[in-house]
Parts: structure tokens; sequence; C-alpha cells
């Protein structure tokens, strides 16, 4: 009996040592983050706004602090570290959430389509105008391919699922196993139809881990479809062109991106990486600069403002020199604590809601807030000659990482006649945008109707009407805000409303004047 106390004790001794070895494995890991961290965090606190220029950056951190802080704060509880946890409890109340870290992932995807990055290019952080370079680990990537996974994009799964095997055939060093990205990666392309590709995935997660049920049970559903489809092809007389084609998209592993709910989204997005701008020669000699005095208005007489054409038909003029650097930054100050995501109008309901296609952060300013209100809306009465009695409120609008306000009217439709009804200032007539950064990359204003693209300039404004003499829509006015790839854009705009203007934009002799 007393022997077999013994054992037990020496059994107690053992267990001690491997709770001593796992409590000095774990500190180390908790010394190894913490010295990650702190030189991170040195780099980034020195230039946060250098820093979160950078669209990885950007994910990287708000993935750090919605799951790579659990994960630590999961293996401090194995202890009692009740400082740093009631600390981190704290602190976590303003930490990003699930949607957050969703939503910063679909920025980079949408990143990734509009300027038509690879994977690869995100992955190692070459992207232009950015004074950091971050790179995303194999986790990374996973992060992402699960991101687009759980929203049924099978798309994007695919590409970064194969991104994060590639590094982690590398030797890259990682937590996340071959078999999780092959599980992942093998599902997605099955659903492109690619079954020979899924099998071959499949049975190389098999080869890893033969006792994946889940693994096994799927090679053998794919088997299936497979002698299903040959016995099909075998009746058919087109067998060879019909296996040509299958084995041609096999042998490329490149599925084309699906059509989503935009039908000028080819033509907005290659605008926006600059291509397919049809700014003719001929065109371009009918755009000229000038000095504008708002038609001899006694304010502008002695300081005119520059103004220069950006397009011909319909006619976008941009002003130089609307804002100064003093009056841009008190208005990024008056407008900061009041951001919130940015809303549209529905159709249907007339309610504000947020959406997808709109990712920004705005507010709006009234002039008893701050003189400089007062002071920009009455500079941009006295260029446009419109009255801003009637106009909305000045709208300030901060587009961060991915920011975006896909293709648009500003003006209300006839099949929305009630959009503007409480406002009873009638549709709005014209758009003035003012430009209250710069950015390092994207961010372009484009027209995807006529194929024009304006590129933010800090400190210029650009100026449209939204509708005809006769009041009815310029359906060529329709644009877009695009993608910031690199920085931050911030804007500020007014929209003229027609009544209050009847006079001082009278109708014309015909619909279209």
């Amino acid at each position: 009996q007393m022997t077999d106390l013994i054992y037990a004790e020496k059994d107690l001794v053992q267990s001690l040592q491997e709770y001593i070895r796992a409590e000095e494995k774990k500190l180390s890991q908790i010394k190894s983050w913490a010295e990650k961290m702190d030189t991170l965090t040195s780099k980034s606190a020195s230039d946060p706004e250098g820093y979160l220029a950078h669209p990885v950056n950007a994910y990287k951190l708000v993935k750090r602090l919605n799951t790579d802080w659990l994960e630590l704060e999961n293996l401090v509880l194995q202890d009692t570290a009740n400082g740093f946890i009631a600390n981190l409890t704290i602190q976590r109340q303003f930490f990003p959430t699930e949607e957050d870290e969703t939503g910063a992932a679909k920025a980079l995807m949408r990143l990734q389509d509009t300027y038509k990055l690879d994977p690869e290019t995100l992955s190692r952080g070459s992207l232009p105008g950015t004074k950091y370079r971050s790179f995303l680990t194999v986790g990374d990537c996973f992060g992402m391919g699960k991101t687009a996974y759980n929203d049924g994009d099978y798309y994007h799964t695919v590409l970064w699922m194969e991104q994060a095997l590639k590094q982690h055939d590398e030797g890259e060093d990682t937590t996340v196993s071959k078999v999780e990205i092959l599980d992942y990666l093998s599902y997605a392309v099955f659903q492109f139809g690619d079954l020979h590709r899924a099998m071959e995935l499949t049975r190389r997660l098999i080869s890893l881990d033969s006792t994946h049920e889940r693994a096994g049970s799927n090679l053998r559903y794919f088997e299936k479809l497979l002698e299903k489809e040959r016995e099909e092809k075998e009746k058919e007389e087109s067998v060879n062109s019909t296996v040509t084609a299958t084995e041609a998209v096999v042998q490329s592993g490149a599925y084309e991106r699906p059509l989503d709910y935009l039908p000028e989204r080819d033509i907005y997005e290659a605008l926006c990486r600059g291509e397919g701008v049809k700014m003719t020669p001929r065109r371009q000699k009918r755009l000229f600069c000038r000095y504008h005095d708002g038609n001899r208005n006694p304010h502008l007489l002695i300081a005119p403002f520059k103004e220069e054409d950006e397009w011909d038909s319909p006619h976008i003029v941009r002003y130089y020199d609307v804002m100064s650097d003093e009056e841009i930054e008190k208005i990024k100050q008056l407008a900061k604590p009041r951001l919130a995501r940015a809303t549209v109008r529905d159709p249907k309901t007339g309610v504000l809601t947020v959406a997808s296609y709109r990712v920004s952060k705005s507010s709006w300013l009234e002039e008893d807030d701050d003189p400089v209100v007062a002071k920009v809306n009455q500079r941009m009465q006295q260029i446009t000659g419109l009255t801003v009695k009637t106009a909305e409120l000045l709208q300030v609008a901060n587009y961060g990482m991915g920011g975006q306000y896909e293709p648009h009217f500003d003006f209300s439709r006839k099949d929305e006649p009630d959009a503007f009804k409480r406002l009873g200032t009638g549709n709005r007539v014209a758009t003035f945008l003012n430009y209250m950064s710069d950015v390092e990359a994207g961010g372009a204003t484009v027209f995807p109707d006529f194929g024009a693209a304006i590129w933010p300039k800090k400190g210029t404004a650009v100026f449209w009407y939204n509708l005809f003499r006769s009041g009815e829509g310029d359906y060529r006015t329709r644009h877009a805000a695009c993608p910031v790839l690199v920085g931050c854009k911030w804007v500020s705009n007014k929209w003229f409303h027609e009544r209050g203007n009847e006079f001082l934009r009278p109708c014309g002799r015909t619909e279209v004047d």
C-alpha cells in the first residue's frame, strides 16, 4: 500500500514538472508576444496616420485587436494574472468586433478586385505610396479566406486559401495546419464545379490526416459525381470538346469572379485604376483654365478663383485654393466626434440605412457650429452663384481603408419622388465637392457613363449640375467614389437644391439645356 503512495507521489512530481514546463512555455510565449508588440507599437505610435495609410496595416490592427489579443487573453487566463486581465477587460469594450474584422477583410478584397491586385501583392505589402512594408502571415491569409467562405464568397476563398497554402509550403512558421487550409480550399473549388481539382486537394488532405472523416466522405462523394459525369459524357457526341474544356479549368486553377448587382462594375473599376478614361485630344482642346469671379461677384473681383475645366459635357469644373489648410483642419476637428457610418436613402421606403456599396463615415455641420463653416458655405455660394439658404448642411465624409461609394445619383429620380420631400426644397440641382486631403493611391471620383476620372487634390473642389435647366435629371452624372487604396480621404460637400435658385439658374429653352 505504502509503495503505491511512493509511485503516486512520483507521478505527482512528474505532473508538477509538466506544469512547470507548461508555465515556462506559456511565459516564454507571452514574453515573445510582448517584445513583438513593443516593437510594432513603437513604430505605429510614432506615425499613426502614416502607419494606417497602408491598408494591410489597418486590416492587421483590426485583426490583432479582435482575434490575436483574445488568444493571448485565453493564454494568460490560465493563471491568476488579475491586473492584466482587469485592464484587458476594461480596454476590450473599445476593441473592434467580429463584424469589424469581417469588414476589414472585405475591404482588402474590395481593393484586390478594384485595383487587380493578386493575393501575393497584398500579402507582401507591395503597394504604391506606402511608407511601411507590412506582410500577411499564413494565419492572416487563412483568416481572409475564412471570412470569404463564411460569406458564401468562394471566389475569394480560393484565392486566399491558395495564398495561405503557398506560404505554408514555403516553410513559414504558423499555427494553422495544411489540413485546415486544404479543407476549406477543396470545398470552395468544388463549389466552382471543378471536381478534378477538388479531388486532388482532398486526396492531399487525406494524405496528411487519414482520419479526417469529412474529407473521406467528400472524396467518396466526389468520386461518385465524377463517375456519373463520365457516364453522361459517354452518351454525348461532343465528348472530346467537353473533356478538353473541363481539363483547361483544372490545369489553370483560376476561376472567374462572379457577376454582381452592379451593371457597370468593369467600367467603374477600370476608371478607378485610371484605365478607359475617354479624354481624347479633341475633347482636351475644349478644356480651358480661367479666373472665375462668380459673374462679377463683388467678393471675388479682387481675388478670383482659379477655375479649370475637368470635362466638357456634362460640364465639370475644378476650383483651386478653395479651402486653406487651417480651415480643413478645423472642419475635420469639428466633424471627427460626430462621424458615423454613412447612410443611403432606401428608394422604396425613404428611410436612411447603411449599405455595402457606401463605406465611409460622415457627419453634418451647421453654421452655428463654428464661424469657419459659415465662411466655407458663403464661399461656395459666391463661386457657384447659387443660394445656400435652401442647400443641405455641409456634409463631411471620411473614407478610410477601402472606403468607397459605388456608382450612384445625387439627385432623386422619378421612381423616388419623395426622397427630399421632407426638406421642401425640391431636387438636388448641383453638387459642390471639396477635397480636404491628398490620397496616395486610389480614391478618384469617376463617372462611368462618359468615362471621366477626377483625382483628389487637397484644397481643390469640383462642381457640376445634376439637373438640366428644365429640372430633368442629367443621368450622365451617375458617379462613384473609388476605394482608397493607400491613404485616407477627407471630403466635404454641399448639395444645392432647386428652391431659391429659380432666378439664379433659370429654365432653358429645351429639356436638355
